[in-house]
C-alpha cells in the first residue's frame, strides 16, 4: 500500500465495519461484533479513546485505550490498551508507530502513570514492534481469564 496521507483520529460509528474487519485479522472469533452505537458511546466517554489510523482515507489500524482509576499515585490513572491491529497491507510503513504515538499522547494528556497491554503469545512480529516502540516485556508478566472460565 502506497501511503500519501496518514491521520490518527478518534473512531466514529461509521468506522464500525472497517474496525470489525481489522479485528478479524487480529482474532478468528466469529462471534465478534463491532456495534456502531458502542463506538458512539466510547466517543463520549472521557475515560476511553478508540483510535483509528486512516491511510489514504481508509481505516487501516485501530487501538482502544482505557483509563483506569488508581490510588497509588494520588489521582493519577494508568492506561490499558487493547485490540491493537494494523491491516496486513499497511504494516511496516509507520501506521502502527503513528498509532502508538497517538496512544502515548492521549495518555500523557491524561497524566497516566503507565501504559499496559497484553499481546497474544504467538504474535512475535507484533512483540518486536512493541519493543521497538519502547514497551518493555521483561518487567511484568500478564495474566488473563476469559469469561467462559469465570466461576
Amino acid at each position: 500500500m502506497q501511503i500519501s496521507s496518514l491521520e490518527v483520529r478518534r473512531a466514529t460509528a461509521d468506522d464500525a465495519g472497517r474496525i470489525d474487519a481489522l479485528y478479524g485479522q487480529l482474532v478468528g472469533d466469529i462471534a465478534r461484533c463491532v456495534l456502531p452505537e458502542r463506538i458512539q458511546e466510547l466517543s463520549e466517554n472521557p475515560k476511553a479513546a478508540l483510535l483509528v489510523s486512516e491511510v489514504n482515507g481508509l481505516v487501516c489500524g485501530t487501538a482502544l485505550v482505557s483509563l483506569c482509576d488508581d490510588v497509588m499515585f494520588r489521582r493519577q490513572p494508568f492506561a490499558v490498551v487493547e485490540n491493537v491491529v494494523v491491516d496486513v497491507t499497511a504494516r511496516n510503513q509507520g501506521v502502527g508507530a503513528r498509532l502508538l504515538r497517538a496512544v502515548e499522547a492521549y495518555c500523557a494528556l491524561n497524566d497516566c502513570s503507565k501504559i499496559m497491554f497484553l499481546s497474544s503469545i504467538g504474535r512475535s512480529d507484533a512483540h518486536r514492534f512493541f519493543e521497538r516502540s519502547g514497551f518493555d516485556s521483561s518487567t511484568k508478566k500478564g495474566f488473563v481469564k476469559y469469561r467462559r472460565s469465570f466461576a
